[in-house]
C-alpha cells in the first residue's frame, strides 16, 4: 500500500463510518462499464465541496490491489451489480492530487517533482523491472506493461488546479498539459483514467491536449447525474432521519438540476445543515468571494443586466460554448456566466440553455459580492425591500406602488430594456428580503396557466403566502381577475391558510403616476 501506488482504503472506510453517509457506490457500475473501451477516459468537473475527491477515494477503495475492500463495501448498492466481484481490488491504481503536488513543488517544476515522487514508489514495487534510473513515468509504465501485462486505473484528483491557481503561466499550462497528453493518450497500460477538477478539459486554439476525454461537467453530467451531488429522494430521507424541514432544506440546498434529475442538492452543505440541525450558508469563504466579486464586475454588455435579472428570480439564456475552460481568457459575457456555472454560483438547464440562481446559499453569496463599486443601485433595492414586504402583508397599495417604481428607477439604468421581462426583474429584486421567509418561484404552473411570481412561505413563519401577477401597459385590476380566472391558488398544493393577491402595472406612458398596484386576501380552506 502506497501514497500513489496503490493506496489503500482509509479515505473511503472514513467516509462510510461518517455520521451521514449517502450511498454513491453505483457510480462504480458506470465506470466499470469503461474499462478497457475506447470511452476510458473520463473527466468529471463539478463545484468545490460536490464530492469530487470522495468519489476518487471510493474508486482508489474499489479498485486498488493495495487492499481488501470486500466488507468496505458490503451492503452498498454497487454490492448488487453484475460487475462487482469482476474487478474489486484488481488493479494497480495510481492516484495523484494535483493540488498536493503544485503546493509541494514550490519553484520546482511541477512535473518533474511528481515524477520524481511517483517513480520513487515504482521503484519500491517494480524495481528489477526498471533499471533505468533515468525514464519518466509513461516510459516506466509502458515497460512494466509490456512484461505484466497489467493495465493501471488511473485517479486525478483536482485536474485544474494549474489553470486556477496558475492563471497567468501559460507556458506552465501547456507544459502540465502535454504532460497528462503523454501520460494517457494512446497509452496500452491505460484500463482508465478518472479525472475531477471544477473546469472541464482545457482548450488550446481549435484543438485540446486532452481531447480523448469524454467530458462530464455542470452544463451536461449525462450518466453521472444523479452522482453530482444528492437527490431529492436522498434529501428527503435525511430530513426525516434529522427531523428538518424538507421545504426549508430545498429553498437553501436544492436548484442544480440536469436532464433526467430535476432537483439536485450541495452535498456538502446538506450534510453541515443536518449534522448542526440549522441552516446557513455553509459554502461561504474570503477566496470565494473574492473570485466571485471580480467576475460580476466585468465590462461585459449586458453581464449587469444579466446578473440582476437572476438575483430577481428570473434566468438569462447562455451560450455555454465559446469559454475556453479556464478563468482568465473572456471574450464575452456568456464566458463569464458559463464559468459561474462551472463554479456552482449559477444552475443551469440543458434544454432550454438558461442560468439562474439555484438557492438562498448562493444568493447571500452574491448579496456579500455586491458590495463593490458598480452596484450600488441593486444594493438599495435590496435594502428597501424588508420595507416593501411590510408594506404589502399590510395591504397598503400605495405605498407599495410607490416602492416599486423606486425599485423599477433605480436599476433601470442596469435593465436598459423597458418590458415585462424588466419589470419581472425590478419586482424579484424589489421583493429579495421576503427569500429569509419564502421560496420564491418564477412563471410558477398554475391551474390554467403560469402565475408570474409566487412567494411560498417556509414552514413555521406564519406569513400568508404571495400570488404576483404583473400586467404591462394595462391594469392592476386585470392581473387580479387573471389570477382568479386561471385559478392559480389552487396550485399551491398542501398550502391552507391566507393568500394574498397582488396585481400590479406598470404603465410606461404615464410618467406621473407608472406603477400601480391592488392588493386581496382570499382564504385557502381544505376542499
Amino acid at each position: 500500500m502506497g501514497i500513489y501506488l496503490n493506496p489503500g482504503n482509509d479515505g473511503f472506510w472514513e467516509a462510510v463510518n461518517s455520521k451521514i453517509y449517502v450511498d454513491k457506490t453505483n457510480l462504480i457500475a458506470c465506470t466499470n462499464e469503461l474499462i478497457s473501451t475506447e470511452q476510458k477516459f473520463i473527466c468529471v468537473s463539478r463545484p468545490r465541496r460536490f464530492g469530487k475527491s470522495m468519489a476518487l477515494k471510493m474508486l482508489a477503495a474499489y479498485y486498488s490491489r493495495g487492499c481488501d475492500s470486500a466488507n468496505l463495501f458490503r451492503d452498498c448498492r454497487i454490492e448488487g451489480e453484475e460487475t462487482f466481484r469482476k474487478h474489486l481490488n484488481q488493479y494497480d491504481v495510481i492516484y495523484l492530487n494535483m493540488q498536493q503536488f503544485l503546493i509541494e513543488a514550490g519553484n520546482r517544476e511541477l512535473t518533474k517533482y511528481l515524477e520524481q515522487e511517483v517513480l520513487e514508489e515504482f521503484q519500491e514495487e517494480y524495481g528489477e523491472l526498471l533499471r533505468r534510473q533515468d525514464m519518466g513515468l509513461a516510459a516506466s509504465l509502458r515497460k512494466i506493461y509490456a512484461k505484466t501485462k497489467k493495465k493501471f486505473i488511473i485517479l486525478i484528483d483536482e485536474w485544474d488546479c494549474v489553470m486556477r491557481e496558475r492563471q497567468d503561466s501559460e507556458a506552465l499550462q501547456k507544459q502540465y498539459l502535454d504532460f497528462l497528453r503523454n501520460l494517457l493518450k494512446d497509452q496500452p497500460y491505460v484500463a482508465l483514467a478518472y479525472m475531477t477538477g471544477i473546469l472541464p478539459v482545457k482548450k488550446y486554439g481549435e484543438h485540446s491536449a486532452l481531447n480523448m476525454f469524454t467530458e462530464y461537467s455542470m452544463t451536461d453530467q449525462d450518466v453521472f447525474e444523479e452522482y453530482t451531488g444528492f437527490t431529492e429522494i436522498e434529501v428527503k430521507e435525511l430530513c426525516e432521519r434529522f427531523n428538518m424541514d424538507f421545504i426549508e432544506t430545498s429553498s437553501w440546498y436544492d436548484g442544480y438540476m440536469f436532464t433526467k434529475f430535476k432537483h439536485i442538492y450541495n452535498p456538502k452543505s446538506v450534510v453541515e445543515a443536518m449534522s448542526r440541525h440549522r441552516f446557513s450558508n455553509y459554502w461561504a469563504s474570503t477566496e470565494v468571494y473574492d473570485a466571485l466579486k471580480n467576475y460580476i464586475t466585468m465590462d461585459f454588455d449586458g453581464l449587469r443586466a444579466d446578473i440582476a435579472r437572476m438575483l430577481g428570480g428570473g434566468r438569462v439564456r447562455v451560450n455555454t460554448r465559446s469559454f475556453r475552460n479556464d478563468m482568465l481568457n473572456f471574450e464575452m459575457k456568456d464566458d463569464v456566466l458559463t464559468l459561474l456555472v462551472h463554479l456552482g454560483y449559477l444552475a443551469y438547464d440543458s434544454k432550454e440553455k438558461e442560468a439562474f440562481i439555484p438557492n438562498k446559499e448562493i444568493v447571500e453569496e452574491f448579496e456579500t459580492a455586491m458590495s463593490v463599486k458598480g452596484w450600488s443601485e441593486v444594493m438599495r433595492v435590496v435594502k428597501a425591500s424588508e420595507k416593501l414586504l411590510e408594506d404589502t402583508l399590510s395591504c397598503n397599495e400605495k405605498s407599495v406602488a410607490d416602492g416599486l417604481d423606486r425599485a423599477h428607477t433605480e436599476i433601470s439604468s442596469i435593465l436598459t430594456y423597458n418590458d415585462e421581462n424588466a419589470l419581472g426583474a425590478a419586482i424579484g429584486l424589489a421583493y429579495y428580503s421576503a427569500r429569509k421567509d419564502y421560496m420564491l418561484i418564477r412563471e410558477f404552473p398554475a391551474g390554467k396557466g403560469f402565475a408570474d411570481i409566487v412567494f411560498l412561505p417556509l414552514p413555521h413563519t406564519g406569513k400568508p403566502a404571495l400570488v404576483v401577477e404583473l400586467k404591462y401597459d394595462k391594469n392592476a385590476a386585470a392581473a387580479i381577475q387573471q389570477i382568479k380566472d386561471r385559478r392559480y391558488t389552487q396550485a399551491l398544493e398542501r398550502y391552507l391558510g391566507e393568500i394574498l393577491l397582488v396585481g400590479i402595472d406598470y404603465d410606461r406612458n404615464n410618467a406621473d403616476k407608472p406603477h400601480s398596484c391592488i392588493i386581496e386576501k382570499v382564504e385557502k380552506k381544505m376542499s
